[in-house]
């Protein structure tokens, strides 16, 4: 195993106090580094909170800032955050509007979150996402996993609240229709390596590709050869656009997200991709991402994800946010 550490244990804590600190005009880490909060809170408006284990950066913690998050919990890598985490978190960004908790569908986190929600004074909601199309169920989850996805609602759902949107009917169910709206699939060329592991957590042939992998490793449909490009980009668009089912002249989001170790320059040919054979089914891509923003630490790979616009979702994605992730 080659990485820059000093040790497994302290790995997560130096990580943070790093980020901390290069981005100090943008967030505050919690006491004893359980959670990453904004700077600058805004009581009157609704507080997002999210989290999940690490090694999937710059979610969340990235996402902290105006227009998004108002603080994000991380776990140990691949491993859910702690109640305590997620109540203190809450607590600590808190005003009269209540707190919306985002969650990705593994059952650690909407275990623990769905804990802190009932420890937790003061009104709360809770969005679960859910977009990941490859498979039914998972190693960490029962039904659809939560993959990249979660970075659009959490950008969409963000700007709702920075412009004063209330909690339940408008952030709450803003943040349900908008993970309805969207789906993702990934494909991995090479598996990642837990530090604590120090080994691959599964095993490809040179010539493998693992189609619909989960951001933490977790087998996908199937083990298949690899393939060019484009043969990659249609089976993940023909899976993610038959499941969302839209009208033709249906605007979209298209995030082509790596997963840690692939170069910018393959993104965006997958990107070419995407886009060419989405305009092919008549949706018009009105809006890009490109980039590694859901990671799983440091394996090579990327994820599709297209989310279905209107007008209010593209105007609201299009609502100035300042994060260490995103910034416009």
């Amino acid at each position: 195993m080659k990485k820059f550490i000093n040790s497994v244990d302290d790995m997560l804590a130096e990580s943070l106090d790093g980020f901390a600190a290069a981005h100090a005009d943008l967030v505050v880490l919690g006491a004893e580094r359980k959670f990453v909060r904004r700077r600058e809170l805004n009581s009157k408006k609704v507080a997002l909170v999210s989290g999940g284990g690490s090694g999937h950066e710059p979610l969340h913690a990235g996402c902290v800032g105006y227009g998004m998050l108002d603080a994000a919990c991380p776990g140990q890598v691949f491993t859910s955050p702690t109640p305590d985490q997620i109540v203190e978190a809450a607590q600590a960004v808190a005003g009269d509007a209540g707190v919306l908790f985002i969650v990705k569908n593994y059952a650690g986190d909407r275990m623990n979150f769905e804990m802190a929600a009932e420890i937790a004074e003061g009104r709360t909601a809770t969005i679960v996402t859910d977009d990941d199309v490859a498979v039914e169920k998972s190693t960490y989850s029962i039904g659809r996993r939560g993959v990249a996805g979660t970075l659009i609602v959490e950008k969409i759902v963000g700007a709702a609240a920075e412009r004063g949107a209330d909690l339940s009917s408008c952030v709450a169910a803003l943040g349900e229709r908008i993970n309805a709206q969207t789906r993702s699939m990934g494909v991995a060329l090479t598996s990642c390596t837990v530090p604590a592991a120090g080994t691959p957590t599964f095993a490809l042939g040179e010539d493998e590709m693992e189609m619909g992998v989960g951001i933490h490793g977790e087998p996908g449909r199937r083990r298949v050869k690899l393939a060019q490009a484009d043969a990659i980009a249609a089976e993940m668009i023909t899976a993610i656009a038959d499941d969302l089912g839209a009208r033709v002249g249906t605007e979209a989001l298209l995030l082509v997200n790596g997963f840690g170790g692939t170069p910018t320059i393959e993104l965006y040919l997958m990107y070419n991709a995407a886009r060419r054979m989405l305009e092919e089914r008549g949706l018009r891509v009105a809006r890009s991402l490109v980039g590694s923003y859901v990671t799983s630490l440091d394996m090579a790979g990327c994820s599709l994800t297209v989310s279905l616009l209107d007008s209010e979702s593209a105007a609201l994605w299009d609502h100035p946010v300042r994060t260490a992730a995103l910034k416009w």
